[in-house]
């Protein structure tokens, strides 16, 4: 008799299992994907999909009719609760859903803590529809606002997703051709964590294009309309995103699942809990034990061929394989927004419009391989009537 694997979230470790999912039930078992949306967006396009260089449809993948084609079923729903003694999830609607093998791929939040007051025209990082979001109110701001008057955008976060948004901001102005000013603040130096020359290239690009932009500047809060610094200045910002780091999802923090000190979902170099061997996970919502590794998407697709192999494996009782995380010197190229791209491999440091062809040619074969739902051929749909600040 067959088993029931439970997928919750369709994100890039999961990718492969659901692209997949017709070998597991093959053999007899039921595959259930639970998810807040039919769809999953692939962050590394989501700054291009903002300048307006990609259609949504060209950065994202139907996971309802991917699971769905292949004998699986799809939920739209969250998850509340994990019981793992029982094998349960209890999801918001109220629903119990049984599994014999569980894996979690629900990806990370944006810590806002206290310092967003009010949400309008608010919009974080994750989850990517909300710069979906942020790009729609942005092209609606310059639909209803008089004729060649000044859009003020502010982005809050120096890390590389920052750096991005802030180009691609200024992208999508140039292409709406309204005038606008773009702030981008920073509570630290601008892309701190990388080294000098490519901090220098990133500033030097943004600064040349009129992004202005003020480091060591904590914020202490975001309102509609102002952002407001430590320091007591304030910047008036019709639209803001919000770019401060990751975090896992807050699930794990209340179950008895274990969790690393982050709050992610604690599992061992075979992608699996530390205490319950029937579940697994992969991407931003987890922590590998003893390695913790940077919350970065190249992890999530690296785990995609492990977590197929031991979440079947983990069904039909034979042995699991060990992830290997693989060198941290990887490819890091940041689509400025102006056509260029600044790359960076361990001491190599390269900027110019072939950095950016070469990321645009590696995402575009990326999407190729697990875009099989027609989703270039698909309408928007209504993600488009809530631009509202979402954290989740």
């Amino acid at each position: 008799m067959g088993r029931h694997l439970v997928l919750a979230g369709g994100g890039h470790a999961h990718l492969t299992t659901l692209l997949r999912t017709g070998e597991i039930t093959s053999r007899g078992h039921q595959v259930t994907v639970v998810g807040p949306s039919p769809y999953h967006y692939y962050s590394g396009m989501a700054p291009g999909m903002v300048s307006g260089h990609y259609r949504p449809q060209q950065i994202r993948f139907h996971i309802r009719k991917m699971v769905v084609d292949r004998g699986g079923r799809f939920i739209e729903d969250r998850i509340e609760d994990i019981r793992p003694r029982e094998k349960e999830l209890v999801l918001a609607s109220g629903i119990t859903i049984p599994y014999d093998t569980v894996s979690f791929n629900i990806g990370s939040e944006v810590p806002t803590g206290r310092i967003v007051r009010e949400g309008r025209n608010i919009f974080t990082v994750k989850p990517i529809e909300n710069l979906l979001r942020g790009r729609l109110a942005l092209e609606a701001l310059h639909r209803d606002q008089p004729a060649g008057e000044e859009i003020a955008v502010c982005v809050v976060g120096g890390g590389p997703a920052g750096v991005e948004l802030a180009g691609s901001v200024w992208a999508l102005t140039q292409r709406l051709q309204r005038p606008s000013r773009i702030t981008l603040l920073t509570g630290g130096k601008l892309l701190g964590r990388l080294p000098r020359r490519v901090r220098d290239l990133a500033f030097e690009s943004l600064a040349s294009r009129g992004v202005a932009i003020h480091e060591d500047v904590p914020v202490e809060e975001i309102t509609a309309g102002s952002v407001k610094m430590e320091d007591g200045q304030a910047i008036d910002s019709l639209i803001t995103f919000v770019a401060v780091g990751v975090k896992p999802s807050s699930l794990f923090r209340n179950t008895e699942v274990p969790a690393g000190d982050d709050g992610g979902l604690l599992v061992n170099n075979r992608l699996q809990s530390v205490d319950f061997p029937e579940i697994f996970g992969g991407g931003d919502c987890v922590t590998l034990e003893g390695d913790p590794l940077a919350r970065v998407g190249v992890y999530a697709v690296r785990q995609n061929p492990v977590l197929f192999h031991n979440l079947l494996a983990s069904l039909e009782g034979t042995p699991l394989t060990v992830f290997e995380p693989g060198s941290p010197s990887f490819l890091l190229i940041l689509n400025m927004g102006d056509g260029t791209g600044i790359l960076r491999k361990g001491k190599w440091i390269y900027q110019g419009r072939l950095a950016f062809r070469l990321k645009d040619w590696i995402d575009r074969r990326f999407m190729k391989r697990y875009q099989v739902s027609g989703e270039l051929e698909e309408e928007l749909g209504n993600i488009q009537r809530s631009p509202e600040f979402s954290s989740r």
